[in-house]
């Protein structure tokens, strides 16, 4: 998918959400741990109930991960499913890869050619030949982690270097790289105040946005600064929305969640086209 189809999908919903599949076998309703594939069968239930409210599916994948070969395969399952019935969403493979050249050539064919996702996070800490095996592959995206909002998260990413903090200095070199157009960035809700900084270097790309909702970012604030003539941002809600329920009606109750976020999205992108 490229980024023409996301934006055109932004406008058709008025929405810019994403919805994190980060499935756990202990939060979902008991009643589908009786399934074949209970993990397949939490997030196919969440995926028709919030298809038309959503622009993107990240799942992360150590919550697949953590159960084996079963997660894996419920993994290859969910994003054959979306692919097949839903293939105007765009998917993230949430795995934060990043290594040597040839090791990351291997994990972006996992993700890019394998299990055919439109796009993955990756760690920069290992510089230009770490990343851009990611960005050789043609309509598919490489989603740089650029300043996290997670406690931790400015314990290096907030350094200051001689010309200004670290996460700064990773988004100016990340826009050298070759093929640095297919780049977006993970910029965390909880770090608001930041946002008109980042659009400073990055005004164009898109950002992937966590942390509204469960870990307390705020979406008006984030559109105060974030939001660019694209919209540029995919604001990601995983528990607030897909543990909203835990009883058989939980897909409805997800899908009530994700309404209200998308209404609030529409209202923001319409004042926005007011001016």
């Amino acid at each position: 998918m490229n980024k023409l189809e996301l934006i055109s999908q932004i406008q058709q919903k008025k929405s810019f959400l994403c919805i994190g599949l980060d499935v756990d076998l202990a939060k979902i309703p008991t009643h589908l741990l009786s399934e074949s594939d209970p993990i397949f069968e939490f997030n196919k239930q969440i995926i028709d109930a919030t298809h038309h409210l959503a622009v993107a599916y990240k799942p992360n994948t150590a919550f697949y991960e953590a159960y084996g070969i079963k997660g894996w395969v419920a993994l290859e399952k969910t994003i054959n499913y979306i692919n097949e019935k839903y293939p105007e969403i765009f998917t993230i493979a949430d795995a934060k890869r990043g290594d040597i050249g040839n090791t990351s050539t291997m994990y972006a064919k996992a993700f890019f050619e394998d299990l055919n996702f439109d796009s993955v996070t990756v760690a920069p800490y290992m510089g230009s030949d770490s990343v851009e095996p990611f960005l050789a592959f043609n309509n598919k995206h490489t989603i740089l982690l650029a300043l996290t909002s997670n406690k931790g998260g400015l314990d290096f990413q907030g350094l200051k270097t001689d010309n200004s903090e670290l996460y700064k200095e990773v988004l100016k070199t990340a826009l050298t790289w070759k093929n640095s157009e297919n780049l977006m960035f993970v910029v965390g809700a909880t770090k608001a105040e930041y946002f008109k900084d980042i659009r400073q270097i990055v005004p164009n790309h898109f950002l992937l946005v966590p942390g509204v909702g469960a870990q307390g970012g705020n979406l008006q604030d984030v559109c105060k600064y974030g939001l660019n003539n694209n919209c540029g941002l995919l604001i990601n809600s995983s528990r607030g929305i897909i543990y909203a329920g835990n009883d058989k009606g939980f897909a409805l109750k997800a899908k009530d969640e994700a309404f209200k976020l998308q209404q609030e999205m529409e209202q923001i992108l319409h004042k926005k086209s007011q001016g």
